[in-house]
């Protein structure tokens, strides 16, 4: 979209390249946050994305882009070319080849845009907070330009100790002052750009302070070293981070790139992203799906595990709905694309997990707030040590100046700021890969503290689709013509308990009905055959007289085993009880047995009558509250919200206030736009076993999260002590700093292999 066709206060978004932890996604967000006309800044790290508010007669685009770069970043308008070629999108705009992760490009890729202001020898491939062209994601360490920034440290390192042992004295300590400065030059230089938008504690400044500082004192040697290890932990944080990343970049190689388009008798191969709704597309045995769509001829098993988690293929035919994404296991299948590329549900799916990155945590937001005033306090507290000591007791200058720089580096909170992110983005990729979609680190950390879950029953717990488990005569009638007659009454009705006496009634010759007619919330009466037959409940029959006596008690008896009861008579006489019964799903016991397991109460809000719930509740093992409005059901939640955390289950359609009134709320459904965008979390593959997974995988997301803090503020609180006391020097303190950011981002990583099904 070119410059003059944006309008005051759109909305505007770039893909960033080379964020390898939270501060730098907090450089980005503090530097172009200060521009004239900037608003809503919104910077996700794993997810690569910069989002804002643009005034375009205050700041143009061109120095939003001018800005990142001069930081030593790349960015390109999300969707472009240039973000195509240059940047592995995790966007449906993006479709890669399902056998290659699309990280990798040629030589002559064709990079047409800088990546940063500096010449191409001080960019990325320079000392520094050297950051990922991505260009390079495919190669090996050594051949990206940070391995490359490693090599060439580790040579000036080497041939300054080479000079020392051959030239011992000023010589070969002036080597190791020339080692550090062409390695440092760099870093200074994006210190400077930084700190002329307003960022003096940047861990380019800590560390250019340091460097110099060190030179100062005599520690050249030591503050070569420094700027290596800095080197070195720059490859391994952006290594880390990358991994990271994979998770939720493997989510669009999951859509082929290509497609088999059906014209006529001929087939030919065009782009998937192409693909418009209607077309048909061919799916050969071991093909990928290109689209979601609909089967409009043949049979086949699907295996749809790449999109919902289900790890059991599924038989479908004609009429079958399939994702993009599927795998086509058996025979050939055509298809009818029935959404285009950016709206199918690997899109959809992509779309929420990026989007989730950006509804923070409230822990992730405390973080935020600490680490603003934290890296201020380090200094200051660095500044007391290298000034206090020799002033108070004439200690050394030297020895506490290299203590206070020392200090410095330890200040820097990148391993504190990502700590939060990275364990909510692997969360969020386990998550997906599962057919578990939380909306965010705030729905995650709820999820987490959640202590008692409310189901709704129809749809949630059992099908949603009665069958007829009894037909009762109770005249001379046999079963199969009470079921007759009573299909033939109900044939023209769309309810469910009629569908299901139509099912029942399947492969019978139905006579026709004339003069039928709904009785409002009663039943249905129509003459079939020259005879007045309705179809009822009991109450209703009893009130016209045709239900009496036994028939009413054994009515009342299928009603307590859970069952409704239609009734067919004929003036005041019964032909016959047909039970029919919403059957519970075959995993809901066991997901109540896991909820009870891990000390939450399970409870079902239901409209049905007291006798049906109950006999629901007890057949699954949990709480009820029966013959529920919507309004007494949000009621209901208000109640349990009080006492603590509350997780409300449901279809994603109805029962919407009490979705939004919980404090997590849970769309059951098998990749539907309502369960997919409504509520906080959805559940694609309709196993009620997936909540108590949910709640799992959410605990365990807070625990590693507590297990991040810890190794962060404890790494730094261990080396601020060790520092002070002089135990520890400047080489120690730039491990501390990037060790503890590789850490946190593994110990992080540990979520992506985590099964929370088998906590069970």
């Amino acid at each position: 979209m070119a410059q003059d066709d944006l309008k005051a206060g759109d909305t505007c978004e770039w893909t960033i390249s080379g964020m390898d932890c939270g501060s730098c996604a907090n450089k980005i967000k503090d530097a172009v946050g200060r521009l004239p006309g900037v608003s809503d800044v919104s910077v996700t790290l794993m997810s690569e994305k910069l989002r804002l508010t643009l005034r375009d007669d205050k700041t143009g685009r061109d120095r939003i882009e001018a800005v990142v770069k001069s930081l030593g970043y790349g960015i390109a308008p999300r969707g472009s070319a240039a973000a195509k070629k240059g940047f592995v999108l995790p966007d449906a705009a993006e479709k890669v080849h399902d056998h290659d992760h699309g990280h990798g490009h040629s030589e002559d890729d064709g990079h047409d845009h800088q990546l940063t202001t500096e010449s191409p020898d001080e960019g990325h491939g320079s000392a520094g907070h050297v950051h990922d062209d991505p260009a390079e994601r495919g190669k090996r360490w050594y051949q990206t330009g940070k391995g490359k920034l490693v090599i060439f440290t580790a040579l000036l390192l080497g041939a300054a100790w080479a000079v020392e042992f051959l030239f011992p004295g000023p010589v070969g300590y002036w080597a190791f002052v020339a080692a550090c400065v062409i390695g440092v030059a760099p870093v200074a230089r994006r210190a400077f750009a930084a700190a002329r938008m307003g960022q003096v504690f940047t861990i380019e400044s800590l560390m250019t302070i340091a460097a110099i500082g060190a030179l100062f004192i005599g520690a050249a040697e030591e503050a070569a070293l420094v700027v290596f290890l800095f080197a070195v932990g720059e490859v391994l944080e952006g290594v880390a981070a990358n991994k990271a990343r994979d998770g939720i970049r493997a989510l669009a190689n999951l859509v082929p790139k290509t497609a088999m388009l059906v014209e006529g008798d001929q087939t030919r191969e065009v782009a998937a992203e192409t693909l418009t709704v209607g077309q048909i597309v061919l799916a050969r045995p071991g093909d990928r799906i290109p689209a979601d769509g609909e089967i409009v001829d043949g049979t086949s098993g699907v295996d749809d595990s790449p999109v919902t988690g289900e790890s059991v293929p599924v038989t479908k035919g004609p009429g079958a709905a399939v994702y993009a994404g599927s795998i086509n296991t058996e025979a050939a299948l055509r298809i009818r694309v029935t959404k285009a590329a950016e709206d199918n549900t690997i899109s959809r799916i992509i779309r929420l997990v990026e989007e989730a990155e950006e509804a923070r945590a409230p822990t992730e937001r405390f973080i935020d707030r600490f680490s603003r005033w934290y890296m201020p306090l380090i200094v200051m507290l660095s500044v007391l040590v290298i000034v206090v000591p020799p002033l108070t007791t004439g200690a050394p200058w030297e020895t506490w100046i290299y203590r206070g720089l020392t200090l410095l580096l330890i200040g820097c909170p990148c391993a504190l700021v990502i700590s939060v992110p990275a364990s909510i983005a692997s969360a969020l990729s386990s998550g997906a890969k599962r057919g578990l979609l939380m909306k965010g680190g705030a729905v995650i950390e709820a999820a987490a503290k959640a202590h008692a879950v409310a189901f709704d029953k129809t749809g949630t717990l059992t099908h949603g689709r009665p069958q007829v488990t009894d037909v009762v005569p109770t005249g001379d009638a046999p079963e199969a013509e009470v079921v007759r007659l009573a299909a033939a009454v109900e044939s023209g009705s769309s309810h469910p308990l009629a569908l299901a006496i139509l099912k029942r009634a399947d492969g019978m010759a139905l006579p026709a009905a004339t003069e039928a007619k709904a009785i409002m919330g009663k039943g249905v009466a129509a003459t079939v055959e020259g005879r007045a037959l309705t179809v009822s409940s009991p109450r209703y029959a009893a009130e016209q007289g045709a239900l009496q006596g036994e028939w009413i008690r054994r009515a009342s008896a299928l009603e307590e085993e859970g069952k409704t009861v239609a009734v067919l008579f004929e003036g005041v006489s019964a032909l016959g009880l047909i039970a029919m019964r919403d059957e519970p799903r075959a995993d809901a016991v066991e997901a109540v047995r896991q909820l009870r397991a891990m000390d939450i109460t399970p409870t079902i809000l239901t409209g049905d009558n007291p006798r049906t719930a109950a006999a629901i509740a007890d057949s699954l093992g949990t709480e009820f509250r029966a013959e529920m409005l919507p309004e007494d059901k949000l009621n209901v939640i208000r109640e349990m919200a009080a006492a603590g955390g509350v997780m409300m289950v449901g279809d994603g359609i109805n029962d919407a206030p009490a979705l939004k009134q919980a404090s997590v709320g849970v769309a059951m459904g098998s990749g539907t736009d309502v369960a997919l965008e409504t509520a906080d979390a959805a559940i694609l593959r309709d196993r009620v076993t997936d909540i108590p997974t949910t709640i799992r995988l959410a605990r365990a997301t807070m625990a590693n999260i507590r297990q991040n803090v810890t190794i962060a503020l404890g790494l730094k609180a261990v080396f601020l002590v060790t520092t002070v006391l002089g135990i520890t020097g400047l080489w120690l303190a730039i491990l501390a700093d990037t060790g503890a950011t590789v850490l946190v981002t593994l110990n992080a990583l540990r979520l992506l292999a985590y099964d929370p099904e088998k906590g069970a």
